[in-house]
């Protein structure tokens, strides 16, 4: 078994105790192993290390945790480090959703303008832990779920030598968003996403051994204009059928920008705000927990469920065990795995992890009917990822006007403005108007 220093930088968040006891559940994977966790909040650190010490009690492994609030510190020399943490918070990214929407903008949490600040806001840490990453901790590499995935991996890979790999398990969970739509079986629906994260697409499918979108178009044209309770499945089914390429559900908000715009406008509450009605009840749960003798994380009273950011672990474990694993997973598309996109572009595909690193697999190209979309969204990623490592307000506008949500060049600069001056609190001067 792997016996490594893994630190994780967002050990304090609401994921943080789903996460733990994931890994706690693969803990035979880990056993010897020390785990550094790392936040900002010194309370909610204290949970997280109560409740894993008890999860390590209870399942008999030989395993390590600390805390502390000292970056530079918790990373010295360790082997990986788990990146998951959300810069500001969730009000952070209420501001994310609410300021776009009176510009007519949808405001989301990884699409978009509000996208664009979480990624702004996320690189500047992620600045942070590279350099102190140089100086104690020069053999480590990165595992990350901080969003935006890809934008982050994009500005370590265009900055920086240190070895990043970013996971999201959209490529999984996607295809079956249609299938449930259809009132099919997810089971037989297999589909093969490529692109960028959070924006990435068929280039196969078959569903039962068959051309899935004969099969998908039936049951579209058998539901279409009836009442549904899967507003966002119906649309990401209609949208697979329209292009003939399953959707990131993601796209939703691009092909039918209008109807999720009004909706968001009329609604009480945006997803953050939602989100942060339910935080004290997690935190209750996960005190409650870190002190029970057999603590049981509860689904519903866990921010993200209880396996969080199993793909990351399942990454590592095969890296530090030197077991071959097949994931999705983000990263420079060195050697032109998906064809019509840069070298140096981050792309999500699948392949294999094992012990000598991440083996992509030769994708085919994305159809002809959103390779461009798809192409326009890994610019955005690329000027992004400039705009937050070392540009300007300037660099930022520009970037925001390679985002399709974005209507014209005045709504860019005036919107961009706003919502720079109210997130200056995490934000380096040189992108403040």
């Amino acid at each position: 078994m792997a016996r490594v220093k893994i630190a994780y930088l967002g050990g304090g968040s609401s994921r943080a105790p789903g996460t733990m006891a994931s890994f706690m559940h693969h803990g035979n994977e880990f056993d010897g192993s020390e785990f550094v966790l790392i936040d900002l909040d010194p309370d909610h650190l204290e949970v997280v290390r109560t409740l894993t010490e008890q999860l390590i009690r209870t399942s008999g492994l030989d395993i390590t945790v600390t805390a502390t609030t000292d970056q530079r510190e918790g990373l010295r020399d360790v082997d990986a480090v788990l990146s998951s943490f959300r810069p500001g918070g969730f009000g952070a990214r209420a501001i994310d959703e609410r300021i776009p929407l009176k510009y007519g903008v949808i405001g989301q949490e990884t699409q978009g303008p509000g996208g664009m600040m979480m990624a702004l806001r996320s690189v500047q840490v992620i600045k942070e832990l590279c350099a102190n990453l140089a100086d104690v901790a020069p053999r480590a590499r990165i595992f990350n779920y901080t969003n935006p995935v890809n934008i982050v991996s994009q500005a370590v890979s265009d900055y920086t030598d240190i070895p990043i790999a970013s996971f999201c398990e959209g490529p999984i969970v996607f295809p079956p968003v249609v299938a449930k739509a259809a009132g099919l079986d997810p089971a037989k629906l297999k589909a093969n996403l490529v692109g960028i994260n959070h924006n990435c697409w068929s280039n196969e499918a078959t569903y039962d051994g068959q051309d899935a979108f004969p099969i998908l178009r039936e049951r579209y044209e058998a539901l279409k204009g009836k009442p549904t309770d899967d507003v966002n499945g119906l649309r990401a089914l209609h949208l697979a059928v329209a292009m003939e390429s399953i959707p990131s559900d993601y796209f939703n908000y691009y092909y039918f920008r209008d109807e999720i715009l009004r909706e968001h406008q009329l609604a009480a509450k945006t997803r953050s705000e939602i989100i942060m009605d339910s935080l004290p009840d997690y935190w209750e749960h996960y005190r409650e927990q870190a002190v029970a003798d057999a603590p049981r994380l509860e689904q519903g009273r866990s921010r993200g469920g209880i396996h969080e950011l199993e793909l990351a672990i399942d990454a590592i474990s095969a890296y530090y065990n030197d077991a071959a694993t097949r994931l999705p997973f983000n990263i420079t598309n060195t050697g032109g795995w998906l064809p019509g996109f840069a070298d140096s572009t981050v792309v999500e595909l699948w392949g294999t992890v094992d012990g000598k690193g991440f083996h992509p697999e030769s994708q085919k190209p994305l159809p002809h009917s959103v390779v461009g979309i798809t192409q326009q969204l890994a610019e955005y990623q690329i000027l992004t990822a400039k705009a937050a490592w070392e540009g300007t307000a300037a660099d930022a506008v520009r970037a925001l006007m390679a985002n399709p949500l974005v209507p014209s060049l005045s709504v860019a600069e005036a919107m961009y403005a706003e919502l720079a001056a109210a997130q200056s609190a995490w934000l380096p001067e040189r992108l403040l108007p």
